[in-house]
């Protein structure tokens, strides 16, 4: 299957989930309906979101478990302040072993290979390579019923095609309704990450899941959302761009400053902000990160950081905060 974008692909899919499954079964004793061997082509990556009002995509939580990734961090802390049930996935309370990804990009396996830069070394050496793969599934993972915390995803491979970055992804199970938003999310921002620092173009993106599932509870917010008949195409939005550059510098800087706001060190205004010297792009970034610490320790959101954002991430803050607006 072929989508111009990320929203064509998730309703498709999870209708054909949802509706045309091809086995029901509880595993690890939780009701779900599955196919097995699904695929689809994304010709636009970047349209890495679901528009429709009824899903109420988190934009501040997809950005943050790709800054997550990126950072190489595996600590629970970090990405548990944005989703507090990821809390449950963490045998000792401090770490996340198989949904941590950093670092499987960036110290794999006992040999702490970075396979960020190797990848980054083998497309300068050979720009027509089939070996371009990051490995995330790890066979040294325990995958009995008592640990919970297992990758579901297999790996990433990269092609260099022409002047563009293709990237597939190989996933051993991925949740239709809700993991296939975030993790395409967070493939498709590492795409373009890699994309930027090669100086190449975001090709397209190819998901490749051996069983794709949704779990009854969710059976009443899945039925909406595929009921949802909001013409998104009339919101005319398009999805921010990274700038075409080497962004590691930048996106570190956010790094930086996402921890400091996580933490409370620091509060920012939109002056402060103006000030930081990085790409527009990611300021951005940190501007959701600062509403998100109003969100979090004070339950309501800054109305002039609010208004410095770009209307499609307002829409994406009042869809899912407009309480506290």
């Amino acid at each position: 299957m072929k989508f111009s974008h990320f929203e064509e692909a998730y309703l498709h899919t999870m209708d054909q989930v949802y509706y045309s499954p091809e086995y029901e079964n509880n595993p690890r004793g939780f009701k779900s309906k599955e196919r097995l061997n699904c695929s689809f082509e994304i010709k636009n990556p970047i349209e890495r979101v679901c528009y429709k009002p009824s899903r109420q995509e988190n934009i501040i939580f997809n950005f943050a478990e790709a800054l997550w990734y990126l950072s190489g961090s595996n600590k629970l802390d970090f990405i548990s302040y944005y989703a507090s049930n990821i809390a449950k996935y963490s045998a000792d309370g401090e770490i996340l072993t198989g949904t941590a990804y950093g670092p499987k990009l960036f110290s794999f396996g006992e040999n702490k290979i970075n396979q960020w830069e190797r990848l980054i070394n083998v497309l300068i050496e050979d720009k027509d390579t089939k070996r371009g793969f990051i490995q995330i599934f790890d066979a040294n993972e325990d995958i009995f019923l008592r640990n919970i915390d297992v990758s579901c995803t297999i790996g990433l491979q990269f092609f260099q095609r022409e002047n563009d970055l293709h990237l597939c992804t190989f996933m051993r199970a991925n949740d239709a309704f809700r993991g296939i938003v975030s993790d395409i999310f967070s493939f498709t921002f590492i795409q373009e990450m890699m994309a930027t620092q090669l100086g190449l173009n975001t090709g397209k993106y190819y998901h490749n899941v051996a069983t794709m599932h949704i779990y009854e509870p969710d059976n009443p917010k899945i039925e909406s959302v595929l009921s949802d008949e909001t013409n998104t195409c009339q919101l005319n939005y398009s999805f921010p761009s990274m700038p075409h550059k080497n962004n590691w510098e930048d996106l570190r800087t956010v790094i930086e400053y996402e921890a400091l706001l996580r933490n409370r060190e620091l509060a920012l205004s939109k002056e402060q902000i103006d000030a930081i010297e990085i790409d527009e792009y990611w300021k951005q970034l940190i501007t959701l990160f600062a509403i998100y610490q109003s969100i979090y320790y004070s339950k309501k959101i800054d109305a002039q950081l609010y208004h410095t954002l770009l209307p499609i991430y307002q829409y994406f803050v009042k869809n899912k905060w407009a309480s506290l607006l």
